[in-house]
């Protein structure tokens, strides 16, 4: 079945990217064009940028974290009914695991997807020296599908012309056009990335100036030409196909793991300005094991939704906005009182930091937090933890038995210390992370804090690495719903 795509690449962090991917969907979807927008890596950020633009959840394709077939089969689900699928790459298009390995980088879900590449180069200064690096690019670590380029930061349009003849005459590449520079398309840095697309103040009126500017400098119709020249992708694999059956939960084939729920568990998943970085595949899995999400604000709601039988709070940017969850007292009460009754609960990184009793953020300030956790969260100045790892179940748990292992992304600028007069209390660590250094080298430490049924910890982790640990969050619900009905 033939899906239209192309991948946004970059030469590097910083070339343009982002920006470029994203007016070429909104452009694309000015023209009444139906776009499905993907993120290469584990990015939260950009995914938010390219939702807005398109009307359409962005996905993640994380070519490490994932299995090539679990990939392919993410990407053949959600690219239906397309009319193209636009993928924006991360960093450099070869820069994957550990900056040593093509694994989790653009050129290999290129591979994987046998996608063409649209390569984004920040041309600025540059004359001959275009047409090497886009050669280098071509050839190296087996070559990439490199079939078109766009141009960054080119203000005059004879300079584009001569740009283009140059990498034309040597590459054999199209240059599909360019994006002038301009104040009017940069996008706002955070410690995290980019801010989010909704705190941007008029990001809708810049995206449409962005999309105007990609209709008059970049050939649309040759990228949409190149999209559908693209070979016919196999059927969803079958391993990645979810059974219903009933009741309950058992065990399934090996290709799968855990069959539907036969009764429905109600999820509670925080989601407002400060808690909003969610893989959007792990939210439809949970959605397909059976559980119906209700949504809720931990800023701006006085308590948790009535009826629920679990809550996910996944990460983002608590220290953003500390004082104002500081503020809501009701919601973190009833968050404590609801968690210490037994109410299993997921939290990773920011939802971890919310969890503690106080956050202090970069000037010393202190802040209240839901406290369930006997802990503090401090703010630093330099990342803490970046990058893959692994996550081993030391102890049984909401996610999963010892043994069961997955893949996950760690990115923060904070520590969380438990206070030491609870070191033999029933808290427990039920992860072992380790991280590849070099070949044969490894970190290794635990993390992952156990209270009643909550599991808290700094991974961030694509329920598809392993679906197993999203059925055991599932069916953990599933059966604190029978044997706590009063929770």
């Amino acid at each position: 079945m033939n899906r239209p795509r192309v991948i946004i690449a970059g030469t590097g962090s910083g070339c343009g990217k982002t920006i470029i991917a994203s007016g070429l969907m909104a452009a694309l979807v000015k023209k009444g064009i139906r776009v499905q927008p993907f993120k290469v890596g584990p990015d939260y950020i950009d995914p938010m940028f390219h939702t807005f633009a398109t009307g359409r959840y962005s996905r993640n394709l994380d070519s490490w974290m994932l299995k090539e077939n679990i990939l392919e089969h993410l990407f053949f689900k959600n690219s239906s009914g397309c009319d193209i699928s636009v993928v924006e790459g991360v960093m450099g298009l070869y820069d994957g695991f550990g900056g040593r390995y093509i694994e989790g980088s653009t050129a290999h879900v290129s591979r994987i997807l046998e996608c063409p590449v649209i390569l984004v180069l920040n041309a600025q200064g540059m004359s001959l020296s275009a047409a090497a690096m886009i050669k280098g690019y071509i050839d190296f670590k087996g070559g990439a599908c490199v079939r078109g380029v766009i141009l960054n930061r080119i203000n005059k349009h004879s300079l584009f012309l001569h740009l283009k003849d140059i990498i034309e005459d040597n590459t054999g590449v199209k240059v599909l056009g360019y994006i002038p520079y301009s104040e009017n398309y940069k996008l706002p840095q955070r410690h995290l990335g980019l801010v989010p697309g909704e705190e941007v103040p008029g990001f809708k009126d810049s995206l449409e100036r962005l999309a105007q500017a990609v209709d008059k400098t970049v050939d649309l119709e040759l990228l949409m030409k190149i999209a559908k020249d693209t070979p016919e992708l196999a059927k969803t694999p079958e391993c990645a196909e979810i059974s219903v059956v009933k009741p309950g939960f058992t065990e399934n084939r090996p290709g799968f793991i855990y069959r539907k729920a036969a009764s429905k568990i109600r999820i509670a998943v925080a989601l407002d300005r400060a808690f909003n970085f969610y893989y959007r595949d792990n939210i439809e899995l949970l959605e397909d094991l059976g559980a119906e999400l209700v949504y809720f604000s931990p800023l701006d709601d006085n308590s948790l939704p009535e009826k629920i039988h679990g809550v996910y709070f996944g990460g983002g940017y608590p220290e953003v906005f500390a004082q104002e969850l500081s503020n809501n007292h009701s919601m973190r009460k009833d968050v404590k009182a609801s968690l210490s009754r037994g109410l299993p609960a997921y939290a990773e990184c920011g939802g971890l930091m919310y969890l503690c009793r106080s956050l202090e953020d970069i000037q010393g300030g202190l802040f209240e937090m839901a406290g369930f956790f006997p802990a503090q969260c401090k703010m630093t100045n330099s990342l803490k933890r970046f990058g893959y790892v692994n996550v081993n179940i030391l102890k049984s748990c909401i996610l999963g038995n010892p043994g069961y292992t997955i893949r996950a992304h760690e990115f923060h600028y904070s520590t969380a210390v438990l206070d030491k007069s609870v070191e033999n209390t029933e808290i427990c660590s039920c992860y072992d992370v380790f991280k590849q250094r070099k070949e044969g080298k490894y970190l290794n430490w635990t993390d992952g804090w156990k209270l009643k049924n909550t599991l808290a910890g700094y991974p961030h982790i694509h329920f598809w690495s392993d679906p197993r640990f999203a059925a055991k969050f599932v069916e953990s619900c599933f059966v604190l719903k029978r044997e706590l009905k009063n929770i």
